[in-house]
């Protein structure tokens, strides 16, 4: 079976990306290939370098508070390329009032600061297993 891969990406002007580091060695350390897009990406880019890697999984980072716009902005951005499938979860400082609306607009899941990196790769080993499955991979 091959790797599962996940693309991370900082969408806009958050210039802050310690965090995504940090989660990108967790990932890979954990077996995952890891893509990171570097800083300051659009909704756009992000999307077409999922399509084009051929990714599991986008791992959005925020700490600029543009995340009610630029998640469902991948999501969507996604969804025109007709990949739609792919699991989009995302982190960074998001408020409580926030979650609701950003899983309604298709973000799977959220890791709020302090969130340990074994969550992450646990949630994404099991979520994504269970996508394959379900796939038929």
């Amino acid at each position: 079976m091959r790797p599962l891969r996940v693309l991370l990406a900082k969408v806009g002007l958050d210039g802050h990306d310690r965090g995504v580091k940090v989660i990108a060695r967790a990932l890979r350390d954990a077996g995952f290939e890891v893509i990171y897009t570097g800083l300051r990406q659009t909704p756009a880019m992000v999307a077409e370098a999922a399509v084009q890697e051929d990714v599991d999984a986008v791992g959005l980072s925020s700490l600029s508070g543009a995340h009610m716009t630029l998640f469902p902005a991948v999501v969507e951005e996604l969804r025109q390329r007709g990949a739609g499938d792919i699991l989009v979860f995302g982190g960074g400082v998001i408020p409580q009032e926030d979650i609701p609306v950003l899983l309604a607009a298709g973000v799977d899941r959220l890791f709020l600061p302090g969130a340990s990196t074994q969550d992450i790769v646990s949630y994404l080993k099991e979520k994504l297993a269970q996508r394959l499955a379900t796939a038929g991979v």
